[in-house]
């Protein structure tokens, strides 16, 4: 179990956060510098509240950066709170944008929404009968077969 968050570590990783937001596109860094969550809490978050193993970093990313240029940080600290567990009694519907946003691949970037992955959106995990538009799904007439397995 981890140990509760005090305030001179949370400091230390909103200016790791800072430092890390220089390289990441699409967000000013000054959002990151104010994060209350790092990124790799907030793919630990994700995983728990999506039940996702395998989470795309990059799309965490942007999704981070959407949750908080649209001022959910507070919020997203609420639900990490230094637990193993999220606290889905902070913020349940906070809570349920990010599963959405996973499950979707879309997110509100604060100019509006905004696509964070297509095909890694976990909908097409949990539909496997179909598969992302545009993405081959084997030779030509393949369709015709019945599926194997």
């Amino acid at each position: 179990m981890a140990a509760p968050l005090n305030r001179r570590d949370l400091l230390l990783r909103s200016v790791a956060a800072a430092i890390a937001a220089v390289g990441a596109g699409g967000f000013p860094a000054a959002l990151y510098a104010a994060a209350a969550v790092t990124l790799d809490e907030f793919l630990f978050l994700s995983k728990a509240l999506t039940e996702a193993a395998d989470l795309d970093p990059d799309m965490a990313n942007k999704l981070l950066g959407g949750f908080l240029a649209t001022g959910h940080g507070d919020g997203l600290a609420g639900l990490v709170a230094g637990k193993a567990e999220p606290d889905l009694a902070n913020a349940p519907d906070l809570a349920n944008a990010i599963v959405a946003a996973w499950y979707s691949g879309v997110y509100e970037s604060g100019q509006g929404p905004a696509v964070a992955g297509f095909e890694q959106a976990l909908l097409w995990q949990a539909m496997s009968f179909t598969k992302p538009f545009a993405d081959c799904g084997g030779e030509t007439g393949y369709w015709s077969e019945p599926p194997q397995g």
